[in-house]
Parts: C-alpha cells; structure tokens; sequence
C-alpha cells in the first residue's frame, strides 16, 4: 500500500473522484487510476459481481493491492438497492430517504475519514455518472458537506460534479423561456428528483 498523502487540491482535481469501469480492459482502467493518482478504490456496489471478472470482488481487489491501491467494500453501506424498507416509495429507493439511512450516514463517515488519507475514487459499474448513484446520490450528499467532487471519465478527464450536475438540469429539457427566472438551486432539486426515478432501484414487489 502506498504511503497516503496529504490531500489539498483546487477545484480541477478534486478530493474524491467516482469512475466507472464500464467495459474497460484492466489496463486501460488501471492506466485511467494511476493518471489521475488514485489511491484507494472505495467500491459502492451493491453487489460486487460484474460480467467481467476483472471487476469482480474476488479478482479486484487482490489486483489493485499488488499495484499498491488500497481497496474497500462499502457496498452494504452506500450502495444503491437498498435493504432498508423504509427508503421504498412504491418499491422504488427513495433517495432522499436513502441519505437519512444510518447506514448510509455511516458510508459517507467512513468516505470523509478515508480521504483525509487517499485519494479516493468510489466505483461502480456505468461510464455515464448521471446513470448510477454515485453521481445521483452520493456525490449530492458529499456536495452538501462541503467536499470537491469529480467524475474521472473514459478518456481521462476528470469533470467537476458541478459541471455534471449542469448537464443533468439540461438532460432535464429546461426552456430557456419559462425557466429562466428560476434560480439555479430550484432546478437543481428538480433535476436530482426526476434523475433519481429515473435510475433508483425498483425492488420486486415480494422483496419486502
């Protein structure tokens, strides 16, 4: 494991990335890593299985301690289906509820204490962002603590949450007319809202 660092970065590289795996190569992934000078892996997912078995749990995380990446589960804590009955709205996860969880609470406890080490970047599986969690509910909650957050995308560049978070409110279809008087922060809340019933997790209903 490498020896950790101190963390003060600008806003062009921030404190805690996310980054998908997508249908990376191992090299390729590792090679997007060591690019932006990861040093832990913080692995979000539900369940850590993923049709390429590099990114499988069993495989993952002995790969990423031989090249000196310290890596964590933090699944059960901050993943996305949640087991929580009481973050469903017509079996859907609620993400405003998902963020008062203890559990989840916890995660994100258990984020902040690890980046004042590593330079984290929490994983999941999807190349956009605004189609996992991460970018939908996590990185909203770290945002609202006041952490610099960013997305290391598939060519290397690292976009700030903020300009994520502009591209969600347009995928929103705003009209420049009647939306705009509306401060930012308005459609903010309503782009996080209809973004999270687009990609929470809708649990089958005999899961209860």
């Amino acid at each position: 494991m490498q020896t950790p660092r101190q963390l003060i970065q600008p806003v062009t590289n921030p404190t805690i990335l996310t980054v998908g795996y997508s249908t990376h190569e191992w090299p390729e992934f590792l090679a997007l890593l060591r690019g932006a000078s990861v040093t832990a892996i913080a692995d979000v997912r539900s369940h850590p299985q993923a049709r390429l078995p590099q990114y499988r749990r069993e495989h993952l995380e002995p790969a990423l301690k031989r090249e000196g990446i310290a890596y964590v589960f933090l699944g059960d804590y901050l993943g996305a289906r949640r087991v929580e009955s009481e973050c469903y709205l017509d079996d859907r996860a609620d993400y405003g509820l998902v963020a008062k969880l203890p559990a989840f609470r916890e995660g994100i406890e258990r984020l902040e204490k690890g980046a004042a080490e590593y330079r984290i970047a929490l994983l999941c599986a999807e190349k956009e962002p605004l189609d996992c969690h991460r970018g939908v509910l996590i990185c909203r909650t770290l945002l609202e603590e006041g952490w610099e957050v960013g997305h290391l995308l598939a060519d290397g560049a690292i976009e700030p949450h903020a300009e994520t978070e502009d591209r969600m409110i347009d995928w929103m279809g705003v009209d420049p007319l009647l939306d705009a008087a509306t401060p930012r922060e308005e459609l903010l809340k309503r782009a996080y809202h209809e973004r999270g019933l687009e990609v929470s997790y809708h649990r089958p209903a005999s899961d209860e």
